[in-house]
């Protein structure tokens, strides 16, 4: 299948690649020489505009920073520039109001549309391993899932448009919070004595157990490797923790929700990135704890 994908970033770049090793025709564009240098390596053709790119395209994927971004994407240079019969399936984390109305334009214009941002972090984008929250109708999702099966392990239909991002800003709000949480309860282990492994050993076959500690312990050579091992780079930078954590808590607002633990995890993400630390990986926080 020829699929074009637009923005070839940390996620986007390892994305690509592996739908080019999948078998797929992958006509790539991102601003970034760099970026664009090294998707040719993987396999990828690229271009030099998005509209060359979405030319005769079977299927259309994007990885980009923010909504804004989205928006203008899909408005100028792919909806009326891609065929019709093309799919598209924007992959980046934005706010639920405008993934709902860049798929309701494009759904007038003809396209069928999905939103469906993914949780696994930079690794799991090279590995093909990502889990992506889709939104979409079920025609749509059925058109994206063999797509985005080829770079992830799970495709899971959240429900109409925009469901996709619902889902991941409540489930990256719950990642914040109990990394937050698993942080202080291990920096409380430890001045009280506490071996750290051992306690690992205890909470993580105990009632505190969470993705934060069991997959991802934000302690050095505790539990299986993470970023904590590496000084804390890789992984999920603190600045997109914060980025999902705002997209939540204006989600939360727009509908009335009361989300204290969400807030303060905001807070605490938003002073640790003021401080430097934004592209520190996000389960870094525990040295300010």
């Amino acid at each position: 299948m020829k699929i074009a994908f637009i923005g070839l970033g940390n996620m986007g770049g390892g994305m690509a690649a592996n739908l080019a090793k999948a078998g797929h025709e992958v006509h790539a564009f991102d601003l970034s020489e760099d970026a664009l240098a090294r998707a040719r390596d993987n396999g990828c053709h690229t271009y030099t505009s998005v509209r060359e790119a979405v030319q005769g395209a079977e299927a259309i994927v994007s990885m980009l920073p923010n909504g804004k971004i989205v928006e203008t994407v899909f408005e100028g240079d792919v909806i009326g520039h891609a065929p019709t019969s093309a799919p598209l399936l924007d992959c980046s984390t934005i706010d639920v109001a405008t993934a709902r109305k860049v798929a309701a334009d494009a759904a007038k214009a003809g396209y069928a549309m999905v939103d469906a941002p993914v949780s696994g972090g930079i690794a799991a984008a090279n590995a093909g391993t990502l889990t992506f929250m889709v939104g979409g109708s079920d025609a749509a999702f059925a058109r994206a899932q063999p797509i985005l099966s080829a770079m992830g392990k799970a495709v899971i239909h959240a429900g109409e448009g925009g469901a996709g991002q619902a889902a991941k800003i409540c489930n990256n709000m719950i990642l914040g919070a109990t990394m937050i949480a698993t942080c202080e309860a291990f920096a409380l282990a430890d001045k009280l004595g506490l071996d750290l492994q051992t306690f690992f050993d205890i909470s993580s076959k105990a009632s505190g157990q969470s993705w934060s500690m069991t997959s991802y312990c934000p302690v050095p050579g505790v539990g299986p490797q993470s970023p904590a091992d590496n000084g804390y780079q890789g992984g999920f930078a603190a600045a997109l923790m914060l980025k999902d954590l705002k997209l939540a808590m204006e989600a939360a607002g727009s509908v009335g929700a009361n989300v204290p633990m969400g807030q303060r995890a905001e807070e605490l993400y938003e002073a640790f990135a003021a401080a430097g630390n934004g592209g520190v990986d996000f389960s870094g926080i525990i040295r300010t704890l």
